[in-house]
């Protein structure tokens, strides 16, 4: 309902553009017009595109600056388990037990190391029959 009103917030307000009145006050109310679109734009903008990329910056950032030893990481597709949080590095420990180290900003993930026992409890356990 919201986004329908605000989508056609704009033809509302240009509709009186095209009005037919030729009158002297008209470059006036002209140039209130053009910068009450301009004004409605930038409000689009904001409410629409920047404010809820600002929200999930924010979340990353509390992600990655909460993360501690034991924690699943994914990073550019990498996953892997944090040995140690430096201060714009960390360092992944992979599957077969090969160390990376990686830049904060390029965890894209963080999964904390008390969520991930709870799955790792709930996969069926295999002696490797399969």
């Amino acid at each position: 309902m919201k986004k329908a009103l605000y989508l056609s917030l704009p033809l509302f307000v240009s509709a009186s553009l095209f009005a037919e009145d030729a009158a002297p006050a008209a470059r006036q109310q002209s140039m209130w017009q053009t910068l009450m679109m301009i004004g409605i734009a930038l409000l689009f903008f904001y409410l629409i595109l920047w404010r809820p990329e600002q929200k999930r910056r924010k979340k990353m950032e509390k992600q990655r600056s909460g993360m501690n030893k034991g924690d699943r990481v994914t990073a550019m597709g990498i996953i892997g388990t944090v040995v140690r949080v430096e201060e714009s590095t960390v360092i992944l420990k992979m599957v077969d037990g090969a160390k990376i180290e990686v830049l904060k900003n390029a965890i894209s993930d963080v999964q904390p190391a008390s969520e991930q026992q709870t799955v790792d409890v709930s996969k069926p356990q295999t002696n490797g029959t399969e």
